[in-house]
């Protein structure tokens, strides 16, 4: 499933995982160990013109063999598509012989739009936050037209002793918000300036690094719900150093937060500026992004742009490490067995998948990929009238915001909700209020036991106590998604982890074997193009090495 998120200081946008169906789940794959494919010669890495948008991979020999490639990405959800974009559109030159193969019969992975009956809803990811990386991509993929960006000055609120309550947008917001005591802000504003307890000697938890450096109040009342609307996470067990390095590296790098803060500005304007590419838009303020039929235009449009090399149904069996260094993939396929040979592969399936698909080339790796957490978070899509909103809850007889987050000691089992018709056009008909509910995490796994119309109803039951008057009528149910295995947890020692499956494949051999995807990355939409672009700057780097001059 999908989280939410009160993103980046106060953005509520949506991240998930794999989109799992609650009658569906990934079945482990079967090994089968394909014969080897005849594969005549070197290696070579066949080059193409810079800009070419579509090279499919034309089949040689008979049966179901295809011709050498010079990258597999397995995976096509939005980290795959990516990859194989940057590949074509920034490394054109070394990277433009790509497949993409994808298990499913459709493109976009965890982004599930949804529209029917004049509502346009996700079920998946909601947003993202529009970095020049998310627009670059946009924009290559022809949707520039088709962005939409939420108001930047909408505000997000926080639930606290029964009232929402907004959060601060900006520096001059901090003396007169209501979330937190003076006693409290004069603590946090302590404790970024440096005067708190020195770090520990351990690798710190969200909740230990927050505690220690802003105080018990930012905690309970603003980085608790965030986490749970980023992560759907426990705070007390993920890990500051890899949820929110950014943050973290502030404190090790100016010795507190405030000082961070200076010396990150000192740097940035020390170093000079790159040319911003000026096809982009230029977004206001702190606001998400989507496109005008949803996020699904994204992963379709550059699938399309992709053309012939995006492979659907095709399930991944085995892979092989040959002798001449590439790879022997082995899929089953509506057509039958097939097998491809490549010089690498980008594995950008979720972390069990990868450790599946992984174990007969090193168990050190797999092993350490199996242990990633993904908990179970659902969806709910739930419509109202918009006079069954809460008098005290308008501004300006509408509903404007970008949402809600609810920490988990304020008596509520929902975790947030995003105001969706409020934040992108054209989302419910007129009239009508379009609410997008997550509910469960890793302090919640039970939803899974419950049934759709109990998750509407605890839903339903949570608005009523803060948004939604108590005597409306039943709320319009639009979809109910439950994500058995929603978002990956950065929980302490994630990155020794991930360290050590990369460090495996590093040091057992296997050059030309990837790791991508939102458990590397970041969980963030936006995180995984930014991924997506330094996978596909690595994988040029490997190819580089057997271009023919």
């Amino acid at each position: 499933m999908p989280t939410l998120t009160l993103a980046d200081p106060p953005t509520l946008r949506l991240l998930s995982p794999v989109n799992l169906r609650r009658s569906t789940s990934i079945s482990s794959p079967f090994f089968c160990r394909p014969s080897r494919n005849n594969c005549t010669g070197p290696w070579r890495v066949r080059c193409a013109v810079a800009g070419e948008s579509t090279i499919s991979s034309s089949k040689v020999g008979d049966g179901n063999n295809y011709s050498p490639v010079d990258c597999v990405i397995v995976g096509a959800g939005i980290s795959g598509l990516c990859i194989a974009q940057a590949l074509a559109t920034k490394h054109g030159d070394v990277g433009s012989n790509v497949i993409v193969t994808e298990a499913r019969d459709r493109v976009g992975g965890n982004i599930t739009t949804m529209e029917g009956d004049g509502y346009l809803w996700e079920e998946g990811p909601n947003s993202f936050q529009p970095s020049d990386s998310m627009l670059t991509m946009a924009v290559d993929s022809g949707l520039k037209d088709d962005l939409v960006l939420g108001d930047p000055n909408a505000p997000r609120f926080v639930l606290w002793n029964g009232k929402l309550r907004p959060v601060p947008s900006k520096p001059t917001d901090l003396p007169f918000f209501d979330l937190m005591s003076f006693p409290g802000k004069l603590r946090a504003g302590f404790g970024a300036l440096g005067i708190r307890p020195p770090p520990p000697d351990h690798e710190e938890s969200v909740e230990e690094f927050v505690r220690r450096n802003l105080g018990d109040e930012v905690f309970e009342r603003l980085i608790e719900p965030f986490c749970s609307g980023v992560y759907a996470g426990d705070p007390s067990k993920l890990s500051m150093k890899a949820a929110f390095g950014k943050v973290w590296k502030l404190e090790q790098k100016g010795g507190s937060i405030i000082g961070g803060t200076f010396k990150a500005i000192q740097e940035k304007n020390n170093t000079p500026k790159p040319l911003r590419d000026p096809r982009l838009p230029k977004p206001k303020g702190q606001t998400v992004g989507s496109f005008k039929k949803g996020l699904i235009m994204l992963p379709e449009a550059i699938s399309k742009r992709l053309g012939g090399k995006v492979k659907l149904s095709w399930k991944l069996s085995s892979i092989i490490r040959l002798d001449d260094g590439g790879y022997s993939l082995t899929y089953e396929t509506p057509e039958g067995l097939v097998s491809l040979q490549s010089r690498s592969v980008v594995m950008t399936v979720p972390s069990r998948v990868a450790s599946s698909l992984l174990h007969p080339l090193s168990a050190v790796a797999a092993d350490a990929l199996s242990k990633f957490y993904y908990p179970p978070v659902a969806a709910v899509s739930i419509s109202y009238p918009k006079e069954a909103i809460r008098t005290e809850c308008l501004i300006e007889g509408e509903l404007k915001g970008f949402g809600q987050l609810h920490p988990r000691s304020q008596g509520v089992e929902t975790l947030g909700t995003i105001y969706s018709s409020s934040l992108f056009p054209n989302r419910a008909p007129p009239g009508r209020i379009l609410l997008l509910n997550y509910i469960g995490g890793a302090t919640n796994p039970g939803i899974l036991s419950k049934t759709e119309s109990e998750l509407v109803e605890a839903v339903d039951r949570d608005l009523r106590k803060m948004l939604i008057n108590p005597n409306a009528k039943d709320p319009l149910v639009l979809g109910v998604r439950v994500w058995p295995q929603a978002i990956p947890q950065f929980l302490i020692g994630h990155l020794d982890l991930l360290d050590a499956a990369k460090s495996a494949l590093r040091d057992g051999g296997f050059q030309g074997m990837f790791l991508g995807g939102n458990y590397v990355s970041g969980v963030a939409l936006g995180r995984c193009v930014e991924g997506a672009y330094e996978v596909a700057a690595e994988v040029a780097d490997f190819l580089s090495q057997y271009v023919y001059k």
